[in-house]
């Protein structure tokens, strides 16, 4: 049995999610500008995700959030295309199948939302991040989608969401 559970995020888990995001970032020496460790987001991830189609999800386990990831449409392709943002988990929730479960959860959210494609951007040495969105069903593509405003991210993948899951 899971000793952790993925749930919507609340008003009063921002604080958490903001420093889970940027202690990670530090750790894994990702550029503080260009990234999300710069976005104002972080500062109120409830509100962010308010919006029509959007939603971040948490992972809590022993009233603490090890991960999270949004799910939102991509700025300029907001009709068809969603975003899988922000997905961060700290050391003691990888390698336990939580990133699967929380890509699932997204993605599932994304599909009930009418998009037809999920695109995400990372980095070159987060090879993890890249073998885990591989694994479910992401491609890598040659160029940006949208206007994400991360332009150290420099591995773009997209998922065709009308393909059976």
């Amino acid at each position: 049995m899971n000793t952790w559970q993925i749930r919507a995020i609340k008003p009063e888990d921002n604080q958490q999610v903001k420093q889970l995001i940027r202690n990670v970032l530090v750790e894994m020496g990702v550029p503080k500008v260009g990234t999300a460790y710069e976005d104002k987001a972080l500062d109120d991830m409830t509100k962010t995700y308010e919006g029509e189609r959007s939603e971040y999800f948490v992972v809590e386990e022993n009233s603490r959030i090890i991960g999270s990831a949004g799910i939102a449409p991509l700025t300029g392709m907001e009709e068809k295309t969603c975003e899988l943002q922000k997905m961060y988990f700290l050391p003691e929730a990888r390698g336990r199948g939580i990133g699967l479960a929380m890509i699932t959860i997204c993605l599932d959210f994304a599909r009930k939302n009418g998009f037809e494609t999920c695109y995400i951007e990372t980095l070159p040495y987060m090879e993890n991040a890249r073998k885990l969105y591989h694994k479910s069903g992401f491609q890598t593509i040659e160029k940006p989608l949208g206007n994400t405003g991360h332009y150290n991210c420099t591995v773009f993948m997209i998922k065709d969401l009308t393909l059976p899951a």
